[in-house]
């Protein structure tokens, strides 16, 4: 936990007390606005020119101060929210962190009180108390319940009365009863009780509804935004009936529209626990856009509901990053010993993991594993984590891994490999079917199999066509018309001819003409989606952050993502302020603007925005930097080094500078190599920015213990 204070210069900083004794602090709570102070602001002191967060930040130190608290917390600027491990702990510490506050203080942006004397008068506040949107909000519940001494002020600072003085009042408003607004312990209401003091209260994602509820109900449960209020409702209902069972970790809720796969299924769970020796070892093998990880999480689901003492986890597999963020949270889950930690060696960390969970029956879900050995995100090539050291041994346990290779299902399952390939015709019309909100008629049923037929039946390709009929408003015969205007464009696109368009080479044609159907009605709705599309296209397409992405607003910037979602081109992830998008729809993106000469120019245009958000080498930048390397590195990978671009030659700099931050030498000594030609061609061998890249590349080197390479560049520095 990270807390503000004021050091012996008068200065704002902040003290980190992970692993540490807290001392006593005060804590705020708010609503935000678009003007919040962030971490970084913090740490660049630039933090006073944000008007509207700096007035809140002056009124929480001055109140701390007043109560002679040293240290006081702000949920905007205590988070490092570009470090997602520290993200996800946080959303669950809230509700303790709240708790455990000397003071809370509630500031009420939208009470204002007109005298300028003390006291004021009930009268001078209480109908604007009564009607501020404070009240009203998911997450505030929380800041209100959770701590000992609540106290409320005015805009201006005036103070009004606190949660004891003022709980008939607050229990008007609210309905909360009064015996919990006096600090009665929570398990003294049922569950169903708790619930219900959220009913008329709203949050900005509909799933936050739900999980607002997580601290005050006492449940721990991964965040799925997108999964809509009813599904993030079942989940946690699962996870109140599940409280006694065995731990799980399912990121996803059920899709309750699943279909198609009913025999692989069967398969699967046949084959479950079936090794009597050690542990039983599953591939589900297909090419992308086939629904691997859909079965994978159907089978999951129904793991847990029929297997009452089996715990199951999903794994995020796609690279080592990402698997061990996935282990940290099972880490919190059991109470792993160090899951608390940042200094924990993560290796450790896993290996523990694995003895913990190898000694009860368990369903480990390793989800898009493409190799048995998985790089660092992104383009690292150093750093590889050994997938067989994050497997148990035991007979108790099942793995299932998801992947598009032949060769790694192999080698990781042997026998037990299930394959998927395109749908049948009768499943991929009840998917269909199941994902417009409207029957089919009679009518449509023919016209609907005809487009089905044309789409390959390939399970992405339908989802996405329905999910453009949906936000449309088109018929299937209308879509399917339109379909036709993208087919040709789509083949060439897709380096082949319609003959061969089943073959997995490339992008598949049936997505790529669903998409670019689908980008032509979003242009005409929304033409900042359609840059955010082209944009994503030029970066790795992996937890693309919102800060990437140009806005007049952030209003504006959502109404573009949730377009984009209603379309299914890309999975949101507010809790991260990021989104994903599909490997295939990556694919055919590139390849549009390729076809219409227009991928430099964005490749161009995504380096400018990378250069303008990648921070300096500054350590307090490094949850950032390192969020932001996988996509510097692939939009430098995609752009020609050999003509002299200002802005690339910077951008490729700072990456290496970062690199070597992180131990990286040999991807830093590609890219400081690459800066040192650029500069001796353009700037002449004795240019100051020539001899600081080649005293970067020597000090690479001697990292690297190559030093006769050092001192020669050394000597010539």
């Amino acid at each position: 936990m990270r807390l503000l204070h004021f050091d012996a210069l008068g200065r704002l900083a902040l003290a980190d007390f992970r692993g540490k004794t807290i001392p006593p602090y005060a804590i705020l709570s708010h609503r935000w606005s678009d003007s919040e102070i962030l971490i970084e602001d913090i740490s660049n002191g630039t933090y006073n020119e944000k008007e509207e967060g700096y007035r809140k930040l002056q009124f929480c130190a001055e109140r701390a101060a007043q109560d002679e608290l040293q240290y006081f917390w702000i949920d905007t600027c205590c988070i490092d929210k570009w470090n997602l491990s520290e993200l996800s702990k946080a959303i669950n510490s809230m509700f303790q962190w709240y708790k455990n506050a000397a003071r809370c203080y509630v500031f009420l942006s939208d009470v204002l009180v007109s005298t300028a004397t003390e006291p004021v008068q009930r009268s001078d506040w209480e109908t604007s108390f009564r009607a501020s949107a404070w009240f009203t909000r998911g997450w505030t519940l929380q800041e209100l319940i959770a701590p000992e001494s609540v106290e409320f002020f005015s805009r201006e600072g005036h103070p009004i009365g606190d949660k004891e003085s003022l709980d008939q009042l607050i229990h008007d408003i609210t309905g909360i009863p009064l015996a919990a607004l006096r600090n009665c312990p929570l398990n003294e209401f049922t569950r169903l009780e708790r619930r219900r003091w959220a009913e008329n209260r709203r949050t900005t994602e509909e799933e936050d509804i739900v999980y607002c509820l997580l601290g005050i109900l006492g449940v721990s449960m991964p965040t799925a935004y997108g999964e809509g209020q009813e599904s993030a409702g079942s989940r946690l209902q699962a996870e109140l009936e599940a409280a006694s069972n065995a731990p799980s970790i399912i990121p996803f809720s059920r899709n309750p529209r699943f279909v198609g796969r009913e025999s692989q299924l069967a398969e699967l769970e046949a084959k479950l626990f079936s090794n009597k020796q050690t542990t039983t070892m599953l591939a589900i093998v297909g090419p992308g856009g086939t629904g691997k990880s859909q079965l994978a999480l159907e089978i999951a689901h129904r793991t847990r509901q029929n297997i009452k003492g089996c715990s199951v986890f999903w794994i995020d597999a796609s690279d080592k990053d990402s698997l061990y963020q996935s282990y940290a949270s099972v880490a919190q889950k059991l109470g792993v010993l160090g899951w608390d930690s940042d200094q924990a060696d993560m290796k450790q960390l896993v290996k523990r993991c694995v003895v913990e969970i190898s000694a009860w029956q368990c369903l480990l879900i390793f989800d898009n594993t493409e190799h048995t050995t998985l790089r660092s995100g992104g383009w690292s090539t150093t750093e590889v984590a050994d997938l067989a050291d994050c497997l148990p041994q035991s007979k108790l346990c099942s793995v299932i891994f998801t992947t598009t290779y032949s060769d790694t299902a192999q080698a990781l399952a042997s026998q037990n490999v299930i394959a998927l390939r395109e749908l049948t015709p009768d499943a991929a019309l009840r998917m269909l079917q199941v994902r417009l909100t409207r029957p089919l008629a009679n009518t449509e049923q023919q016209e609907a199999e005809r487009l089905l037929r044309e789409l390959s039946c390939l399970p992405l390709a339908v989802m996405q066509a329905a999910a453009c009929m949906e936000a449309s408003g088109m018929t299937v015969q209308e879509y399917r018309s339109r379909l036709d205007d993208y087919k040709e464009l789509a083949i060439e696109h897709s380096g082949g001819s319609s003959e061969d368009r089943l073959q997995d080479s490339g992008v598949k044609y049936p997505v790529a003409a669903a998409l670019f159907l689908s980008i032509n009605q979003i242009s005409r709705d929304n033409a900042l989606a359609t840059d955010y599309l082209f944009l994503a296209a030029c970066l790795d397409r992996k937890d693309i952050s919102l800060g990437l992405l140009e806005v007049a607003s952030t209003q504006v910037r959502e109404d573009a993502i949730r377009i984009l979602d209603k379309y299914a081109l890309v999975t949101r992830r507010p809790a991260e302020s990021a989104l994903d998008v599909h490997r295939l729809v990556h694919q055919a993106l590139r390849k549009r603007l390729q076809v219409q000469g227009q991928l430099q120019e964005w490749t161009q245009r995504t380096i400018t925005q990378l250069l303008q958000v990648f921070p300096d080498s500054d350590h307090s930048n490094r949850s950032k930097w390192r969020r932001l390397l996988p996509h510097a590195q692939y939009a430098l990978s995609q752009s020609p080094a050999d003509d002299y671009d200002e802005e690339r030659t910077c951008l490729a700099s700072k990456c290496a500078t970062a690199l070597f931050s992180e131990g990286q030498y040999e991807e830093a000594e590609d890219l400081f190599v690459e800066v040192m030609q650029t500069s001796k061609r353009v700037l002449t061998d004795e240019h100051p920015s020539t001899l600081g890249s080649m005293a970067n590349l020597a000090s690479t080197y001697m990292h690297e213990g190559r030093w006769k390479e050092a001192e020669e560049l050394q000597v010539q520095v």
